[in-house]
């Protein structure tokens, strides 16, 4: 296996457990993507996120690779997952952003001293 995807989700694992967001199943895929350097996508419904590694970056201008901190921004997309998903929502009720709020404001609370 690949030393960077096998960092990437020691990493991804860490803050996700970190954050509180041990709910969730999780799926790690290392597949070429087009235009990022990682990604996300999560079923909210089944509590499932697919989270992947671009097996391509390349490019004079492709910044080094910081392993640690692009699984910290996947598993951060995570974090606000539910909020972002209601706020899309065209019938949110403000029954549902407030729920979603309260979950990351609880989360954060146990993040920040």
């Amino acid at each position: 296996m690949n030393k960077d995807f096998t960092e990437f989700q020691k990493w991804f694992k860490h803050y996700q457990k970190l954050f509180g967001l041990t709910g969730y199943k999780h799926y790690f895929k290392y597949e070429s993507l087009d235009g990022c350097f990682a990604d996300i996508t999560v079923d909210l419904t089944n509590m499932v996120a697919t989270i992947r590694l671009n097996t391509q970056i390349t490019g004079k201008h492709t910044p080094p690779r910081n392993i640690k901190d692009m699984a910290k921004h996947e598993a951060i997309h995570l974090l606000v997952s539910r909020l972002e998903e209601n706020g899309r929502s065209r019938y949110a009720t403000s029954a549902e952003i407030y729920e979603s709020t309260e979950e990351l404001v609880y989360k954060l609370e146990n993040l920040i001293p």
